[in-house]
């Protein structure tokens, strides 16, 4: 899913969503050695973009999965 964003002075800002399940849950797939608070400045912006109320951000440069995985909820 792609979202368009026109800001004040009419700039058009193109965000993509890597998976979008069921217009209810946003994934943001991730291979890095540490999440940053960036990382997850970009999923809560797409989610209020998007008016998606949860989302997971998962990265994949974990030895156990589950220890690279957040949940978000607005």
């Amino acid at each position: 899913m792609t979202i368009f964003f026109v800001n004040d002075v009419l700039n058009v800002v193109r965000y993509r969503i890597d998976m979008l399940i069921e217009n209810k849950l946003i994934i943001e797939l991730k291979s890095v050695d540490a999440i940053h608070p960036i990382h997850e400045a970009q999923l809560l912006t797409y989610m209020k973009l998007a008016k998606i109320k949860v989302g997971l951000l998962m990265n994949f440069n974990e030895k156990i999965l589950k220890n690279g995985i957040k949940r978000f909820v607005l």
